[in-house]
């Protein structure tokens, strides 16, 4: 562990706040407490363990449902009196079936886009399974790896041309156009978004996000 857990601001109760976020999406799972013994068995573990306020023990997620949560990263706030639990579901997090506790929505100004790119790549891959008649993506799938690759390949010629008339609405409408249709063929062919973020991710610390080949 980075942070030496004695210099961890707990409250007057032992306890800290622990946010619960899905490390692929960026969806806040759940708010829950730690206390020191939850906080080190969590990091030790690599699965979520948190204090129960009522029934004042120590609790594991998912040991009874079977929604465990698979630690990626633990970090703290600035005062260190908060901790950011980044995780990978294997399940809902909320009691109810949700896949978060925060399903209840008070205001929105307009619809998050934080996850609209694994939003799509569900729906193109539940199509893929549950073929739609009418649907232009179960027609994509039937016709075949040929003809979304020929998709391909016209979205990024009008995607050059939006660039070199410098039309910000083209380029951006052609931009989705090619992202959505990158999005079936990689789901033709068993590439997820978790895969090419890995990629990136592995080039980052290089400086390779963007290279040359």
């Amino acid at each position: 562990m980075i942070i030496d857990i004695n210099t961890v601001s707990f409250d007057q109760n032992g306890l800290i706040p622990a946010v619960i976020q899905d490390e692929k999406n960026g969806e806040v799972l759940m708010l829950a407490y730690m206390n020191k013994e939850s906080l080190e068995k969590t990091v030790q573990t690599k699965e979520t363990w948190f204090y129960s306020r009522s029934r004042q023990e120590l609790w594991h997620k998912g040991a009874t449902s079977g929604n465990r949560q698979i630690v990626k990263r633990v970090s703290f706030d600035c005062d260190k009196d908060a901790v950011l639990v980044q995780v990978e579901p294997m399940g809902p997090a909320c009691h109810t079936g949700k896949q978060t506790c925060f399903h209840e929505t008070a205001f929105e100004e307009q619809a998050s886009i934080r996850t609209i790119v694994h939003e799509i790549a569900a729906e193109i891959s539940d199509r893929r399974n549950h073929p739609v008649e009418g649907s232009y993506t179960s027609y994509l799938f039937n016709e075949g790896v040929d003809k979304v690759l020929k998709k391909v390949g016209e979205e990024s010629t009008e995607v050059v041309i939006g660039a070199k008339n410098q039309d910000k609405e083209e380029l951006t409408n052609e931009l989705a156009d090619l992202t959505y249709h990158t999005l079936v063929l990689m789901e033709l062919l068993d590439v997820t978004v978790e895969d090419v973020k890995g990629v990136l991710r592995d080039r980052r610390p290089k400086n390779e996000v963007l290279r040359d080949e």
